[in-house]
């Protein structure tokens, strides 16, 4: 017989709770997520060439990201606040997609995974990517955003 699956953020009587983390080691976890901005190849270009209405795309992005990802048990009902200690974003310009692909890797040393963050991280870059641009372009697409990686904690390894 296996097991079946369960959620953790519900109790016996169906309601939503935080999980109680206070008998689980601090271990040093990690997560990386991912997520696509699609867009006209002409709408790229003013992303590239630093000529996008609002100024620096990319690098006012990288930086709501990591915002993000430190405010996520604020937006997040039922997250955990947690003393990150390493957040980075990275965009990066694809003429094949056309549009940008952001990857975000969140680090903490403590006793629950930062998954959430590193998603929340990707979801506002992404989402200011498009805030930035959709005066140039209206069907812009954000796609595909996912957790990619995660290191640590009791479940271990996990890569999509």
């Amino acid at each position: 017989m296996t097991d079946k699956p369960s959620l953790t953020h519900i109790d016996a009587r169906g309601e939503a709770r935080m999980v109680d983390v206070s008998d689980k080691a601090a271990t040093e976890r990690t997560a990386t997520a991912e997520g696509r901005v699609v867009m006209s190849p002409a709408t790229l270009d003013l992303i590239v060439s630093g000529n996008a209405k609002k100024g620096d795309v990319l690098g006012t992005a990288r930086i709501a990201g990591i915002m993000a990802a430190k405010r996520t048990s604020e937006l997040i009902p039922l997250c955990h606040p947690l003393a990150l200690s390493k957040v980075t974003v990275d965009i990066t310009p694809d003429a094949a997609l056309p549009g940008c692909i952001v990857t975000a890797t969140v680090k903490v040393t403590g006793p629950t995974g930062v998954e959430m963050e590193a998603l929340t991280a990707v979801s506002v870059a992404c989402l200011t990517i498009y805030d930035m641009i959709k005066a140039a372009e209206r069907g812009v697409r954000i796609e595909g955003i996912h957790l990619t990686e995660k290191i640590g904690g009791k479940s271990g390894h996990y890569r999509a």
